[in-house]
């Protein structure tokens, strides 16, 4: 061992010994690990579903259950829709081919509950024009098992048959259908993302060879995030659109995270330090970044675990496991690799072009940039090429830090009002439920749904079932039928139609299948009176839009406490302030309102839907808003930690808040932004689905992370802060005395904001009085070792060395120009 590593050996902990000891044996037992996982993982979308809007234990899906199993007929989920041309349905050879295919469909296994028009003359199964009609059944079984009746039984269907034309609809087909199109849109998305996130990060890093470390990272989770849910779907049921959110996250957040990591490490080098101990500093300074942020997402995304419908569960399942495996092969698997490739981390270097270019310009090859860095190659510099790019953060974030600090009620007061006016049209939100209409316009399953919805009379899908339980007489019956029959909104009542002690009643209303008419009637229905010996329960799609809003009301308190309790909580170790965590929340929750206005006035009220491509239903699908605050607030503390972390490892070491709030912008500003813009390729490309919820998610999380980054955690945040004043850091003796023995924090040594912030001035080491707030490397006496305080850029620029150069003199007249 070498005597620099000698030396750096002692200073590293047990955990950064233990992930850099055997490197090699931890990358070759990743690579197993994931190839395991590739193995386990691999066809998780076959066995997920596209349903899980409904609350289990909702009136509606108690009724649902129990109609499909007594009465099939009353639960069609397979329409064959019959065209007959330009003849009419009523046609001999018509009615005989129909009849034809309906005796078929009848004996397929897994398929009852067989009707026609042929067979009961019902005027809503037949067409106004007369030219088309339609053949109902029931496939039996749980989502998977439909989908894989209706894959066989299909071919044997659809199109030509004599004289008519065969389409297949239904919800069980458009559930299949939008299963299959998301897979295909999710590939489709990878394929997109996974070169432009390369090219990224390659114009973030210069070296290719830093570049594919991030994606590396990224793979690794989303791989084994998928080997989790197929482990998963064998103990519940797991939405397919989970998987949108599993790409997503796991190449945004393991980008993050391995960006923050490999940022610091490059930092490290550039001040000299030894790859082994450059490591050991990462780890317990960027690293315990990463696991505080991992955690405040990982919250975030388990509030979801608080709701019944499985559609939002799923997002928990996937995105608790995509987070935490970002974070461990981060902290893990990349310093491994890190240790390995010391110096070589800056290897094809793309970007020496430019250099050489503007050391050609300058005339200064080897010496000096009038930034005032060392170039690679001279004296000083021992990151080799490419590490002057990444050591000399842009001061432009600290000069865009003082201008808003100089002006921070402006900046505070526009920002803040212009984000509430972007959310405004969030105030005209109108819940609904998810239908066809999510399928591009050509999917079959949805044009079947069109020619109904659009030619045959009453509300077709959007009847209501009333069912009634007990040993009622035909007395008891009759008379809840009248009952219902006088209800405002109804239009007609069919039944009932008993089966022992168990019978319903079909009702049409007169408005819209899932309109607020249709759903007060539901409330009406449930409140109807009937006899003693009755038991009365409503289901159909407003009923189960209802219980779906009532269940989401009854929870969002607690997953709003569980979000809002766990991220003080979390923010609260991490900074020692009470202040910074209410902030942190309330900046956050600031941060979604441009995407949830943009939620309603894009995608309800359908701006944009030509461009987009997709077609509005006049509403928003209940879950959504919820699934979205949860990810986008997640991702905002993502950012969130990422940069009030480096100003309280500022603020500790030199207790100047201002200087704090411009060094932690300074040297975390680009890395956020590029960070943000990564992820937001990745959501953009999962937006580029053609089903209207995934792109709803996609591109509305893009939106609200651009935000976040570039305005928030820009503009509000320092000018918050500088309102704030030292305030910001205040935590009453009690808490400040818990987080001296809890809490942690980015910096390489306990918290020393106590001592910045006392009254009177520390002792230095010669009996010399510091003035409070002066740094621990600037008041060292002369003969200490320089190494501790230079071997960082960060340090350096402080500490007023060779390093530094004229950028400590920017730092300063830039902290006194926002004093001023």
């Amino acid at each position: 061992m070498s005597e620099v590593n000698r030396s750096a050996s002692p200073q590293l902990g047990g955990w950064t010994r233990f992930v850099t000891a055997r490197p090699r044996l931890a990358l070759l037992a990743a690579l197993v690990i994931t190839a395991l996982a590739v193995f386990a993982g691999s066809g998780v979308a076959d066995r997920m579903g596209s349903g899980g809007w409904q609350a289990p234990d909702a009136e509606s899906t108690y009724a649902s259950e129990v109609l499909a199993r007594e009465f099939p007929a009353s639960q069609p989920n397979l329409l064959l829709l019959v065209d007959s041309g330009s003849a009419s349905v009523d046609d001999p050879d018509v009615a005989a081919e129909a009849g034809r295919l309906a005796k078929r469909l009848d004996a397929e296994p897994g398929v009852s509950g067989v009707g026609s028009y042929w067979a009961t003359r019902s005027p809503a199964l037949r067409s106004e024009d007369g030219h088309e009609a339609i053949i109902a059944a029931r496939i039996g079984g749980d989502e998977k098992t439909a989908g894989e009746t209706l894959d066989r039984i299909a071919p044997d269907f659809a199109g030509e048959r004599g004289p008519v034309t065969v389409s297949v609809g239904g919800p069980v087909a458009v559930q299949h259908e939008m299963q299959t199109i998301i897979q295909e849109d999710l590939l489709r998305a990878e394929l997109i993302a996974l070169p432009v996130t390369l090219i990224l990060l390659v114009m973030v890093f210069g070296s290719a060879v830093a570049a594919l470390l991030p994606l590396g990272v990224g793979i690794v989770a989303i791989l084994g995030t998928n080997a989790v849910l197929r482990g998963l779907t064998e103990l519940t049921d797991v939405s397919v659109f989970a998987m949108n959110l599993t790409t997503a996250l796991g190449l945004g957040l393991a980008i993050d995270y391995a960006l923050f990591i490999v940022r610091r490490f490059r930092e490290e080098l550039a001040g000299g330090a030894a790859p082994r101990t450059a490591v050991g500093t990462t780890l317990r300074t960027a690293g315990r970044t990463v696991l505080f942020s991992a955690l405040t997402v990982a919250v975030s995304l388990s509030a979801m675990l608080v709701f019944p419908q499985y559609f939002l569960r799923s997002f928990a399942y996937a995105g608790i496991a995509v987070v935490l495996l970002a974070a461990a092969a981060a902290l893990i698997l990349l310093p491994a690799a890190l240790v390995l490739l010391g110096h070589r981390i800056n290897s094809l270097d793309l970007r020496r072009v430019f250099r050489r270019r503007k050391k050609r310009v300058t005339g200064a090859a080897g010496g000096v940039t009038p930034e005032g860095k060392a170039e690679a190659g001279a004296p000083g510099a021992g990151a080799g090429a490419g590490a002057d790019a990444d050591a000399s953060p842009g001061r432009g974030w600290a000069r865009l830090a003082a201008l808003v600090m100089r002006r921070a009620p402006v900046f505070a007061i526009v920002t803040t009002v212009g984000l509430l006016l972007l959310g405004l049209p969030f105030l005209g939100v109108k819940f609904g439920t998810a239908d066809d209409r999510q399928l591009p316009a050509g999917a079959e399953s949805r044009v079947v749904q069109e020619h109904i919805r659009d030619g045959f009379p009453g509300s077709p899908g959007g009847g209501l079932e009333v069912l009634a339980e007990g040993k009622g007489s035909p007395a008891d019956h009759a008379e809840l039928k009248g009952r219902i029959e006088k209800l405002p909104g109804v239009l007609r009542v069919e039944g009932p139609v008993a089966e022992g002690s168990t019978a319903y009643y079909n009702v049409l209303p007169e408005g819209e299948a899932v309109g607020e008419a249709t759903q007060q009637l539901v409330r009406d229905l449930r409140a109807v009176p009937s006899a003693s010996s009755l038991d009365v329960s409503v289901t159909g799609t407003a009923a189960v839009l209802v219980d779906s809003k009532d269940a989401i009301a009854d929870r969002l308190p607690w997953a709003l406490a569980i979000i809002v309790v766990v991220t003080l909580l979390l923010v609260f170790l991490l900074t020692g302030s009470v202040l910074i965590p209410l902030q942190a929340v309330v900046l956050n929750a600031l941060s979604l309102t441009a995407m949830f206005g943009a939620l309603v006035w894009v995608f309800q009220d359908g701006n944009l839907s030509g461009l987009l491509g997709f077609t509005s239903t006049g509403d928003i699908e209940t879950t959504l808003p919820v699934l979205m605050f949860c990810v986008a607030f997640g991702l905002s503390m993502d950012y969130g930690v990422f940069l009030i972390s480096r100003m309280k490892e500022e603020y500790d070491r030199t207790g100047d808040h201002e200087h704090s709030v411009t060094f932690g912008l300074r040297h975390t500003g680009g890395l956020i932004t590029a960070a943000a813009v990564i992820l937001a390729v990745v959501m953009v490309a999962i937006g580029t689905s053609r089903v209207t919820s995934t792109k709803m998610l996609g591109l509305g999380i893009a939106l609200a992370v651009l935000m976040d980054a570039m305005v928030v955690r820009g503009l509000l945040v320092p000018a918050v802060m500088k309102l704030m004043g030292r305030s910001t850091w205040w935590a009453p003796a009690p808490l400040r005395a818990f987080h001296r023995r809890f809490g942690l924090s980015e910096g390489e040594s306990a918290p020393a904001a106590a001592a910045a912030s006392a009254p009177a001035p520390a002792p230095a080491p010669d009996g010399a009085a510091v003035p409070a707030g002066t740094s621990a490397a600037a008041s060292a006496p002369a003969s200490a070792p320089a190494s501790a305080a230079a071997h960082s850029p960060d340090a350096a620029d402080a500490a007023g060395g060779v390093e530094a150069g004229p950028e400590t003199a920017a730092d300063t007249d830039l902290a006194k120009s926002a004093r001023r």
